[in-house]
């Protein structure tokens, strides 16, 4: 059995405030077991890399990573940061970009178990954490694919580790930790955020609320807003484009409302595992061995709240995840024996959880069975990685055919973020010139600078091009070639002439926000 984390003979009268508990012998790690976890998410996420392609945002960061800022309007610059990073080692590689995303995935289970550990779990406690980590859906399909969400998930995870682990330490030098990976995360995604303003408010409420005395908080919340003030000062400049994107995808409400929200965490979280998240989050708001961490609890149900109020989407809490499992695998192995539910961490409900994760998440079909697969359904952002090349090759075609005259001036503008990814990563190679398009991003890459020659314009609708211009034919109609409905299939290409007003009056006038 693991030893209390506070053994002063009455677990249950232990204060949140006291200011440096007596440290105690904490249980080794399995490491072999672990890592053997960990091992195997990530053979199986790189083995699986290349098996379709790029998924749309991807694309789109990988433009990104070619016009490097300090903001965008989506987005921090560390994911496309990383991205120019892999194109200048090794090109548009998906395997470097997957393997990227593969490895995030592996260490975040091998945080989740640490965490376990910090809140006094023993090796059967820290095995179920790094588990449920590594066989939930979310995870397996952020590790496939390069996502904010991707990088957003590890970072959030460790920091709420670290976290922990100052609980059971007291050692402040963690709090500037805490800084520091805060600082990371709000590269990735300004959610971290709110994020801390929960945790903070669970401490309030709970404790332990020494921690403001500290006076390493206050250098890593410095280091924190330091790292922060590029970002915000570019999304002041461009008029905080960020609250544009955070109205339109409350506006879409993805998730059917609070209960959608809720419906899909479950989903999410593995439906079986998500018992074990919500006994973790009952054991830390009753268990006393887990009080000195109850704000977390508090944390995790605040967000749950604000993020259903205000149309977020459920892997929001995505980084809380694992202390929720980590308390819920605690009491599962302080319980051993004593539990009706014990099968919930059976070992064939994470053989089944893994087994729906990959239907869920991973390329496991052959491509041309795709679109008659449960896939496209279960797990949308499986569409947006097939087809980006046959597409790019379409739009090639009908530029190629143009006249010699038209050829030389020609501009190529997409209507969709991921169409205009694709088409520079696919087309330029094929001979497109650049692309432009007005959407999220790529309108604050630059305009069209050519105002009275053909447009290709790809995946407008035919009265949004009889607006621009006094002619248009239509020139294909995209076709992924394997029938996958996707953002790109069934979207006409069209060859444009006579534009009615220049760019620079039509520029500021196209430009759109990210549509959730």
């Amino acid at each position: 059995m693991s030893t209390p984390l506070v053994n002063d003979g009455s677990v249950s009268t232990v204060s949140a405030d006291v200011a440096d508990p007596p440290k105690t012998a904490i249980e080794p790690v399995p490491w072999r077991m672990v890592l053997g976890i960990a091992g195997t998410l990530g053979v199986v996420l790189v083995a699986l890399s290349a098996r379709y392609g790029f998924h749309g945002d991807e694309l789109y960061f990988l433009v990104a990573g070619q016009h490097l800022d300090w903001g965008y309007p989506d987005q921090p610059p560390l994911v496309p940061l990383v991205m120019r990073v892999i194109t200048e080692l090794f090109g548009f590689s998906i395997v470097a970009v997957r393997v990227v995303a593969a490895a995030l995935a592996v260490a975040g289970v091998v945080v989740a178990a640490l965490t376990a550990r910090e809140m006094g779990g023993g090796r059967t406690a820290q095995l179920l954490t790094a588990g449920a980590y590594a066989v939930t859906p979310f995870t397996v399909a952020d590790g496939h694919s390069l996502y904010t969400s991707s990088v957003d998930l590890f970072v959030t995870t460790a920091l709420v580790w670290v976290v922990v682990r100052f609980v059971r330490t007291r050692d402040q030098r963690l709090l500037l930790a805490a800084g520091l990976i805060a600082a990371v995360a709000l590269q990735v995604k300004y959610l971290v955020v709110v994020v801390l303003f929960a945790i903070v408010a669970g401490v309030v409420i709970s404790g332990p609320r020494e921690v403001f005395r500290r006076p390493l908080f206050y250098a890593g919340a410095a280091v924190a807003v330091a790292a922060a003030v590029p970002g915000f000062l570019w999304q002041q400049r461009y008029g905080w484009p960020q609250l544009d994107m955070v109205r339109t995808i409350a506006a879409a409400e993805d998730y059917g409302g609070p209960i959608g929200f809720l419906i899909n965490e479950i989903l999410m979280t593995g439906i079986v595992l998500s018992v074990l998240l919500i006994w973790g989050v009952w054991g830390l708001l009753r268990a006393p061995e887990l009080r000195p961490f109850r704000f977390l609890a508090y944390a995790f149900l605040l967000l749950n709240v604000f993020f259903m109020a205000t149309g977020g989407k459920p892997y929001y809490l995505a980084g809380l995840w694992a202390a929720m499992w980590a308390a819920g695998a605690v009491r599962v192995e302080r319980r051993q024996g004593r539990s009706r539910g014990r099968w919930v961490t059976s070992r064939p409900v994470f053989v089944v959880t893994a087994a729906v994760s990959a239907v869920f998440a991973l390329p496991i079909y052959p491509v041309d069975m795709l679109a008659r697969s449960p896939q496209p359904v279960l797990n949308p952002d499986a569409a947006e990685t097939v087809g980006w090349p046959e597409v790019a090759g379409q739009v090639t075609r009908v530029y190629e055919g143009l006249p010699a005259a038209d050829k030389a001036d020609a501009t190529i503008l997409a209507a969709d973020y991921s169409l205009a990814g694709a088409l520079e990563v696919y087309g330029r190679p094929r001979g497109l010139p650049r692309v432009y398009s007005s959407h999220t991003g790529f309108w604050y890459f630059g305009s069209p600078v050519v105002d009275d020659g053909v447009t290709v314009a790809v995946g407008f609708a035919k009265a949004d091009v009889d607006r621009i211009w006094a002619e248009c034919s239509r020139s294909a109609v995209l076709d992924n070639g394997v029938g996958v409905l996707n953002r790109a299939q069934g979207k006409e290409v069209w060859t444009c002439r006579g534009q009615r007003f220049p760019w620079t009056v039509l520029w500021p006038h196209l430009r759109s926000p990210a549509d959730a």
